[in-house]
């Protein structure tokens, strides 16, 4: 019997550190690895490990480690591929950065998944087995989301989850707009927005056995009706679920009515931004500035916790958007917010030839580790609290990280007070002790 290692890669702690990023317990239970176990063929015996909870035995008895990386945890997935590769040990590769940049996967690697795993995954594991294993392996039609196994969770080392876990279940895949600064549509095959049948969709939620649930498609309400028929079919199994959907389906209130009746805990939305000029040339102008006071009170009228995304970086922003945003936010009194700086990637679409430029240095900025591969990454956390004397005088307390002052990349309790990160710090004081 072929013995297989199904890994997750975690990312490195700081940028310029190989420390790998580690967790005492995960908080959600995802479905990546054990969704991989539930594809690979039944003659195989398979192993779980999640870098970020657990050690990797590299001395491990396996033929052959799966290793899912994205464009953050790359640099560390290259990391695990070479150590079994040193030992024999055929490794695959798949994931977002593998789909981004085969080639370069390529280089870790002795074959390359391509797109979605359905078909693949296994078909790789019978080449891998049958010593015809081929370099690239590439997904050129949509996957079929009806019939799809129940994800491993029985592989899963339940200790390394808190008590409260959510599970992480597949619902849909895609999303029907076409905003340029993301890379969803592309990941997925430019296949426009799919879903699995409601009852596959519950079957799988009574399997896994929690009653708290999290939809992560991006897209929750791709298509509103069906969407509906899903959440009329949560209502009986009594689950709180959180999920990602547009803000303007906020406006739709016969929709939050039964959001709110089937047990919507929290959902993420993507806001952008506060200037409907940027929205418009984002391809996102459905958002409607005007409208956002409505959508918070749709959700707070209902009791519903929700974040707010935004992007900075676009050809549209100038150096007002900043306080200009953080004003909405207080105005709004906004519970939590993600202010996203955009980094580049090979799926984007480009509204400027400046932006086209730009991506051709992101493989060299990536392969140098600079921006993408720290856990810190390049997002602002921001949460505001409103309770007592702050919401009685209208002031919020922030947490926000800040820049380092010399090589201006997000940092958080590693700023000093001259405002400069650790490595920069360092690497300094290396350079003046040459």
């Amino acid at each position: 019997m072929p013995k297989l290692l199904i890994t997750q890669a975690t990312g490195y702690r700081y940028r310029g550190s190989l420390e790998p990023y580690k967790l005492k317990k995960r908080k959600l239970v995802g479905a990546v690895i054990p969704y991989l176990a539930a594809l690979a063929p039944q003659d195989w015996k398979i192993t779980l490990v999640d870098d970020a909870t657990e050690e990797i035995d590299f001395n491990a008895d396996v033929d052959v480690a799966a290793i899912t990386i994205r464009t953050v945890t790359s640099l560390r997935g290259y990391e695990i591929a070479d150590k079994f590769r040193a030992r024999g040990v055929t490794v695959i590769m798949g994931g977002p950065h593998a789909t981004f940049y085969s080639d370069e996967v390529a280089e870790h690697a002795d074959a390359v998944c391509i797109g979605e795993a359905e078909e693949i995954f296994p078909k790789m594991l019978e080449d891998a087995a049958g010593g015809r294993l081929k370099k690239f392996y590439r997904r050129d039609t949509p996957a079929n989301l009806a019939g799809m196994p129940t994800p491993r969770w029985d592989l899963l080392d339940s200790s390394k989850y808190v008590f409260y876990r959510p599970y992480v279940i597949q619902y849909s895949r895609g999303c029907p707009f076409i905003c340029n600064f993301c890379a969803e549509r592309r990941l997925n095959g430019d296949y426009g927005y799919r879903y699995r049948p409601v009852a596959e969709v519950a079957e799988d939620i009574k399997k896994c056995g929690s009653k708290h649930i999290f939809f992560a498609a991006s897209q929750f309400a791709g298509d509103v009706d069906h969407a509906m028929e899903l959440m009329e079919a949560l209502i009986p199994l009594k689950v709180r679920w959180s999920t990602l959907f547009s803000a303007h389906y906020c406006l739709d209130e016969k929709f939050m009515d039964l959001a709110q009746r089937s047990g919507l805990l929290h959902v993420n939305m993507g806001i952008e931004s506060i200037n409907q000029n940027t929205l418009n040339k984002m391809s996102k102008g459905f958002n409607k500035t005007a409208e956002y006071s409505h959508m918070i009170g749709n959700l707070t009228g209902r009791d519903i916790s929700y974040s707010l995304n935004f992007v900075f970086g676009t050809d549209a922003d100038d150096e007002t958007v900043f306080d200009a945003t953080l004003q909405l936010l207080r105005d709004l009194k906004a519970q939590t917010a993600y202010l996203i700086f955009w980094s580049l990637f090979a799926a984007h679409r480009f509204t400027s030839n400046s932006r086209r430029k730009a991506a051709l240095s992101t493989r060299r900025t990536w392969r140098g580790g600079r921006d993408c591969h720290a856990i810190s990454s390049r997002c602002v956390f921001l949460r505001t609290s409103w309770s007592g004397a702050s919401r009685r005088s209208g002031m919020t307390s922030t947490r926000m990280d800040r820049r380092c002052g010399a090589c201006r990349y997000l940092t958080s309790s590693r700023t000093s007070r001259a405002g400069t990160c650790t490595s920069c710090r360092e690497r300094s004081s290396t350079t003046s002790t040459r």
